[in-house]
């Protein structure tokens, strides 16, 4: 069987879609759910950059390490190579939504993740938690009800 990749997106792939990618894929592994994959990259991306610290920071508070993490740029390929695409906010999804199966968080949990690029760490431990309950929703909503042919 052909693994399965969702794309998390967000603006410049150091704060919410690196967050979304790890949380997601150690979700999958925790319940030991095959053939699927995570990637994350940024519209505005900062090719050699690295993950925001208050996300590093977020995530180790949770157990999961973003030391191997580096930002992406958004590309076709990467939207071709993705069963779902996933924007952090609406109008990010008008940017792309004619490039594939895109949609935003708004679509999958009823809300925007709003940027916490610049906040403390506090805002951004705000952010982890909305990300992880929506991903919880994409796990039990989509990756396990998920039919090859849809």
């Amino acid at each position: 069987m052909k693994r399965k990749k969702i794309l998390f997106v967000c603006t410049g792939n150091t704060c919410r879609s690196p967050m979304a990618e790890l949380i997601l894929r150690s979700l999958i592994k925790k319940r030991k759910i095959k053939w699927w994959d995570v990637g994350s990259c940024g519209i505005n991306a900062e090719i050699g950059g690295k993950i925001a610290q208050n996300s590093k920071l977020a995530l180790s508070e949770i157990g999961i390490s973003s030391d191997k993490f580096a930002p992406k740029q958004l590309n076709q390929k990467l939207i071709e190579n993705s069963v779902l695409v996933i924007t952090m906010t609406s109008s990010q999804k008008q940017i792309i939504e004619g490039c594939g199966n895109v949609v935003c968080m708004k679509d999958i949990c009823g809300y925007d993740v709003p940027d916490p690029y610049g906040g403390d760490l506090n805002t951004y431990k705000l952010t982890r938690n909305a990300i992880y309950n929506a991903c919880e929703i994409i796990i039990n909503n989509f990756i396990l009800n998920y039919k090859e042919n849809l």
